[in-house]
């Protein structure tokens, strides 16, 4: 900084005629300046890439992780609770003794939400690829959720045409049919109880999204805000701009 200062007060002191020999020499210390502290000017073009690139990851990294083995069911941000409708069935279920059955019960729909969310990667990439340029600043100098809430309004439609097939198929591939129809059945067969009938797939589906997009929101924050998640050069400059802001 001393250094473009002086370059700036010899410009005023020197006569006209040699201000066009300094100008090289005042443009190489901004530049330097620049550099040195990060500020290098970065074009619409380089925002986008970096944003998108920094997307892409996170989502990627935190949809493989929904989709392991107890990705839902051993993460309590994320685990699928039953029902308000169901929640009297485990109750009642508990109060007979049989809390393994109304364990598996929960256990089944978080498998299946595993299974869904395989499918929502490229949802996610075709939103993020498709992102203007314009979305890609507001999004940067937006609020720190600006991401999630870019893709929540993006995906959300497509993400449940693609996941609810799927978790219906997931439900009977993991076996949470037949559980449920024994658990349905076990309830409604007991006096003086209101008989239940829940739309399993409809939950299951909108809870897996639920999952998906706390997750992204997580992942957001750490990128935002965690200087060793910024993997590239690019990613530093871009992210810098929003620290300055």
């Amino acid at each position: 900084m001393k250094k473009l200062f002086f370059s700036l007060l010899i410009a005023a002191l020197v006569p006209a005629g040699a201000n066009a020999q300094l100008k090289g020499l005042i443009s190489k210390a901004k530049t330097t300046v620049a550099s040195k502290t990060g500020t290098t000017s970065l074009t619409n073009a380089d925002i986008g890439s970096g944003l998108k690139e920094a997307l892409k990851e996170g989502v990627t990294k935190q949809v493989t992780k929904l989709t392991a083995v107890d990705g839902f069911y051993k993460n309590d941000a994320v685990k699928i609770l039953l029902p308000e409708e169901l929640q009297k069935v485990d109750k009642k279920l508990r109060q007979l003794g049989m809390a393994s059955m109304a364990d598996e019960g929960i256990k089944v729909l978080n498998r299946a939400a595993e299974d869904a969310v395989k499918e929502a990667t490229p949802i996610f990439v075709n939103a993020i690829t498709s992102m203007t340029i314009t979305d890609a600043k507001n999004i940067l100098m937006g609020a720190d959720n600006s991401a999630t809430t870019y893709l929540e309004t993006s995906t959300s439609k497509p993400l449940y045409t693609k996941f609810s097939p799927v978790v219906s198929t997931s439900l009977s591939n993991v076996g949470a049919d037949v559980v449920w129809e024994k658990i349905i059945t076990k309830y409604n067969s007991i006096p003086l109880i209101a008989k239940v009938n829940p739309n399993l797939t409809d939950y299951v589906t909108n809870k897996a999204m639920e999952g998906v997009f706390k997750m992204i929101s997580v992942e957001e924050k750490n990128i935002r805000t965690n200087l060793s998640s910024r993997t590239s050069d690019l990613l530093k400059k871009v992210f810098a701009l929003q620290d300055s802001k």
